[in-house]
C-alpha cells in the first residue's frame, strides 16, 4: 500500500513539473494580452467599431481604459428650426437635450431646401436665388437663379468638393420630367427633358437622397425616379411603391413620408397618425422595398427636405428614429423606438402631414460652440 502511495506522489510532482515547463516555455493568454505595447493596443482598439470596441473593453481592465480612451462614437445631428419672424434661430441637440441660437440676418426671407455635410441650400423666392450658407463659418456660396416652384433640390457634397452637384425634378406631364443640374462656379442650370415609362408627378412632397453616385427620388405616390449625372441619364425605375396599411390612406397620408440613405441602403419611412410608423429598406437586387423590424443599432433622423442616418451612436438613441419636432418646451425630441415598438413621449397624435415642411431641417453639428450665443 505504502509503494502505491508513493508511486501516485512521484507521478504527481512529475506532472506539476511538467506543468511549470510548459508555463515557462508558452506564456498564456493573459500573458499574451498584457505583453502587447500600448500604441500597438490603441491603434488595433482604434480602428473597431463602436460596439467591438464596447466589448473588447471586457477583456481587463487594461484593455477597458486603453479602449475607452479611443473609442469613437458617432454625433448625432442637430435640429436647426427657421423662424418665422426675426433672425434668431434656433439649433437643438437631441444627444444632450440643450438648445444654442444663432443671429442670422443673411438668412432673411430665404426658405431651406436642403441640407449636408453641414452646408444649408437656401432658396428667396422674391429675387429667385438659390445659396449654400455654412451657419457655423457664415460662409455664403451664390448659385445661378432658378424659380422653384413645387419641386425640391438636393446636392451630393458639401460646395467646397469638385463633385458637389445639384439636382431637381420637376414633372411636364404625367409621362415627361424636366431635370435641372447645376454646380458650384457655374454661370447657369442646365434643364433636360426626359421621357417616363411609368408616370411620375413632382411635388414639394417628394424625397431626394444622393446615393452611390445617384439621385434616388421618391414620388408623391411613391414610384422611384433614379438620375445618373455622370451619364445624365433619368428613368422611373419598375419598383412597386412601397405597401402601406390600409388605414395610412387618410388625411396627409402622402405627406408623411421620409427618405434616408447609408453606406449604399436606401430607407423610406411611412408615417400616420393613427398607427406606427413603417420603415422600408430598398432590396435592390430583386428591386423591392422590403419591411424592416429593426435598423440594427443605426438611427434615422427623419425631416421632410432631407433625412439622415447614424451608426455608433452612444446611449438609447440606437435604433430609434427621430423626427423634426420637439416637445415639453424643447426637452425632449420626438421619436419612434423600434425596440419598444412606441413613441416617445407616448403618443397622442402625431400627424406628421400637419406640420411646415420648411420649418426646421437635420444639419451636422459645429465642433464647438464659440459661434453660439
Amino acid at each position: 500500500m505504502a509503494g502505491r502511495r508513493r508511486k501516485k506522489m512521484k507521478l504527481l510532482a512529475e506532472t506539476l513539473e511538467d506543468n511549470k515547463r510548459v508555463q515557462r516555455g508558452q506564456p498564456d493568454e493573459q500573458q499574451i494580452q498584457s505583453d502587447l505595447p500600448t500604441e500597438l493596443l490603441e491603434l488595433i482598439l482604434s480602428q473597431l467599431t463602436l460596439r467591438d470596441n464596447i466589448r473588447a473593453s471586457a477583456v481587463c481592465k487594461r484593455w477597458l481604459t486603453i479602449a475607452t480612451s479611443v473609442r469613437m462614437a458617432n454625433k448625432p445631428p442637430w435640429l436647426m428650426f427657421f423662424p418665422k419672424f426675426g433672425d434668431l434661430y434656433e439649433f437643438y441637440d437631441p444627444s444632450q437635450r440643450k438648445t444654442y441660437w444663432l443671429e442670422l440676418p443673411e438668412l432673411n426671407g430665404s426658405r431651406i431646401c436642403y441640407a449636408k455635410e453641414g452646408w444649408l441650400l437656401l432658396y428667396k423666392p422674391r429675387t429667385q436665388l438659390v445659396f449654400f450658407f455654412c451657419p457655423y463659418t457664415r460662409e455664403s456660396i451664390d448659385l445661378p437663379s432658378l424659380e422653384l416652384t413645387y419641386q425640391i433640390v438636393a446636392f451630393s457634397a458639401a460646395p467646397t468638393s469638385p463633385s458637389c452637384i445639384l439636382f431637381t425634378v420637376k414633372h411636364v406631364s404625367p409621362t415627361v420630367v424636366a431635370v435641372s443640374t447645376c454646380h458650384p462656379g457655374a454661370t447657369e442650370w442646365t434643364t433636360v427633358n426626359y421621357q417616363n415609362r411609368l408616370p411620375f408627378v413632382s411635388s414639394i412632397w417628394n424625397k431626394l437622397v444622393f446615393c452611390k453616385g445617384l439621385f434616388y427620388c421618391l414620388s408623391l405616390t411613391g414610384w422611384l425616379g433614379v438620375y445618373d449625372p455622370q451619364k445624365s441619364t433619368w428613368a422611373v425605375h419598375s419598383v412597386p411603391p412601397p405597401k402601406c396599411p390600409e388605414n395610412f390612406f387618410v388625411k396627409n397620408w402622402w405627406k408623411g413620408k421620409f427618405m434616408a440613405e447609408h453606406n449604399g441602403d436606401i430607407f423610406v419611412i411611412y408615417t400616420c397618425s393613427a398607427v406606427n410608423p413603417v420603415i422600408y429598406k430598398l432590396d435592390q437586387t430583386n428591386k423591392v422595398w422590403v419591411e424592416m423590424e429593426t435598423l440594427g443599432g443605426m438611427t434615422l433622423f427623419a425631416n421632410f427636405l432631407s433625412s439622415h442616418a447614424r451608426t455608433d451612436l452612444l446611449g438609447t438613441m440606437r435604433n430609434n428614429v427621430f423626427f423634426s419636432k420637439v416637445r415639453f418646451y424643447g426637452k425632449r425630441c420626438v421619436s419612434y423606438s423600434l425596440d419598444n415598438g412606441r413613441y416617445y413621449p407616448r403618443k397622442q397624435c402625431y400627424d406628421w402631414g400637419e406640420q411646415d415642411p420648411f420649418e426646421s431641417i437635420w444639419i451636422e453639428p459645429p465642433e464647438d460652440l464659440s459661434a453660439f450665443l
